[in-house]
């Protein structure tokens, strides 16, 4: 609950709580507050005992935690009854990326030495590369382009 609270914002606390409460009412007061805490997490408790009661035996294991949805999904998925455990520790993301890595860079210089070679060669074959770049489409010498109506 106060993780986030370091040494000298505690002492800063209770320096401030003397100051407000006096050093003969602060006993007191911490009782209270205590006294109070204690009273809701009892409330808490009984609400989820009840909750759990009228949710039926199905529900043993049900927290109140696990409507979060990241808390619900990671506990889902952490138990061992999918086999996501194998999976995921088969699988290797770096592995994976150097073969990936390793056949694209392959496949490059391969390519490049084969252009290289066709073209000096002169033979005009473009070596087993595909050309990927657009050509304008010509229609044939004794056809006519479409008629657009839209565009007169």
């Amino acid at each position: 609950m106060f993780n986030d609270i370091g040494p000298l914002e505690l002492v800063t606390i209770v320096v401030l709580a003397v100051l407000v409460f006096g050093p003969d009412k602060l006993p007191k007061v911490i009782q209270d507050v205590m006294r109070t805490i204690r009273k809701i997490r009892e409330f808490s408790e009984s609400a989820k005992e009840d909750i759990r009661q009228e949710l039926g035996p199905e529900f043993k294991d049900f927290e109140l935690e696990d409507l979060n949805p990241k808390t619900f999904i990671r506990k889902h998925l952490d138990s061992d009854e999918l086999g996501l455990k194998e999976i995921r520790n088969g699988f290797d993301l770096k592995k994976e990326m150097a073969e990936v890595t390793d056949a694209v860079h392959s496949r490059e210089t391969d390519a490049s030495a084969s252009s290289s070679g066709s073209g000096s060669s002169g033979s005009g074959s473009s070596g087993g590369r595909i050309d990927m770049t657009k050509k304008p489409e010509d229609p044939g010498t004794d056809e006519r382009p479409p008629y657009d109506a839209d565009a007169t």
